[in-house]
């Protein structure tokens, strides 16, 4: 009877990553303090990138983590969380999130560069869905309004200065 019994707890991602097809940050957002410097991050990135990139599996287990990974055209997609976490959550917000919202934003084309250009788009869509480990939102349709609005009201405060 040494079972493990977590405690319920609303932090679910430990990082969203999305990284070029050389393995290199694209960009990252860490929502706690597993990998508290650019040095452990990085190579923690990396390490995920080798172990994920010649797989055609979308999720693995490393280093005590469940990463759940997809890739794009020159981009590949990650969702972090504990060991302990659900798989298909961490999948729906990556499919979610990067799949059907960005898909959405970006008329299809979701590449590095369409990334770059809309990039502000890009970290207000992750900011709708995350909010240090705490997942806020599930509907995509929910981030591109969120997203549109937003646009919209810095497009007035623009023209009002």
């Amino acid at each position: 009877m040494d079972e493990l019994i977590l405690d319920p707890s609303f932090y679910t991602v430990k990082a969203i990553l999305t990284l070029d097809n050389g393995g290199d940050r694209f960009f990252a957002k860490y929502c706690d303090d597993s990998y508290p410097g650019v040095k452990e991050q990085k190579a923690f990135e990396k390490n995920t990138f080798n172990k994920t990139c010649q797989t055609d599996t979308e999720t693995a287990l490393l280093g005590g983590l469940t990463v759940v990974c997809k890739s794009s055209i020159d981009l590949y997609f990650y969702t972090i969380g504990s060991s302990y976490e659900n798989e298909m959550m961490l999948m729906a917000i990556l499919n979610c999130l990067f799949f059907d919202s960005l898909s959405q934003m970006l008329r299809k084309n979701v590449e590095k560069r369409a990334l770059l250009e809309n990039m502000e788009g890009f970290f207000l869509v992750v900011d709708e869905i995350v909010d240090w480990g705490v997942i806020l939102e599930s509907n995509p349709q929910q981030w591109v309004q969120r997203v549109l609005q937003s646009a919209k009201e810095q497009i007035k405060w623009s023209l009002l200065r």
